[in-house]
């Protein structure tokens, strides 16, 4: 059963601590409202990297796997901000997560990973899905983007049936998508600045579809602007997620005036990763509530 509690309070007590391939002049307005006038032409090609030695297996990748290989790692955030709510993120590699003891330590609600691809589904996925409900947190599921294997719409498709929908419940946060640097590959998974914003809008309008919700988008503003030519055109629907491990949120994607979630360490107690809402928890239960 569910834990109940009446504030955090008690909680000091038990314990200290996500191209166009026609011609330029071909601007066909966007779902979103934007237009391919908003998505910076493609650079030249760089010249070939070369293969990595080892790449890991597929299915293995979790949020923020490039993140310090490409933007570093610097200090813990300052504690004395305005009011932010504490969460974590889990996949696979966490395996039974200990939720009473995250719950007791000021944590409040925790994404998992459900999906990715449409060949992985996280085998610990139910239980850590249920146990963060279980022991009172408000809790969501998020999708490994792996655009290089098929469409934007078939992974929303898979995502969705797969423990990655919605439910006006109070207790469940909207579907996130995990969009950053290819663990397995090519930065970019092989596509174009245009045609990653497609992909990306082909797999959020079909999941706002399937559940009546805009998903989250995580994404790290290096890789944004390197896969996207910093596209604006999805911060006025889809709250933005940034992974950032130092002591400031740093530089926002365009469009977006302010982040959701900021994942700030992936060294945090119990779990690793590590995130702050931004706002208290009234603000995380009225985005769960929609």
């Amino acid at each position: 059963m569910p834990v109940h509690r009446s504030g955090t309070t008690g909680r000091a007590l038990i314990a200290a601590v996500a191209a166009l391939l026609t011609t330029p002049a071909l601007l066909l307005a966007r779902p979103d409202g934007a237009s391919a006038a908003d998505i910076p032409a493609d650079p030249p090609p760089p010249a070939p990297a070369p293969a990595p030695a080892s790449a890991p297996a597929r299915g293995t990748a979790y949020m923020g796997m490039g993140i310090i290989e490409h933007d570093g790692q610097g200090d813990l955030p300052r504690t004395d901000r305005a009011p932010q709510t504490e969460g974590v993120d889990v996949s696979g590699h966490q395996g039974n997560v200990n939720w009473v003891a995250l719950w007791s330590s000021g944590v409040d609600w925790a994404y998992t990973k459900a999906t990715e691809g449409t060949s992985y589904k996280n085998p610990y996925f139910a239980r850590q899905y249920n146990g963060a409900y279980d022991a009172g947190l408000i809790r969501g599921a998020y999708h490994f983007a792996a655009p290089d294997g098929s469409s934007g719409a078939t992974q929303a498709d898979y995502f969705v049936d797969n423990g990655g929908g919605w439910s006006r419940d109070g207790k469940t946060l909207p579907g996130v998508l995990d969009i950053e640097w290819n663990p397995y590959g090519a930065a970019c998974y092989g596509k174009t600045r245009s045609q990653m914003v497609d992909w990306i809008d082909d797999f959020l309008e079909t999941y706002r579809s399937r559940t009546g919700r805009d998903a989250l988008i995580y994404t790290a503003t290096s890789w944004w602007k390197t896969c996207t030519g910093n596209y604006p055109g999805f911060a006025s629907t889809n709250p933005l997620w940034i992974p950032r491990y130092s002591g400031t949120v740093g530089e926002l994607p365009a469009g977006w005036g302010f982040q959701t979630i900021w994942q700030y360490t992936s060294t945090g107690p119990i779990v690793g990763d590590h995130n702050r809402f931004n706002g208290a928890l009234d603000r995380v239960q009225a985005l769960a509530n929609g």
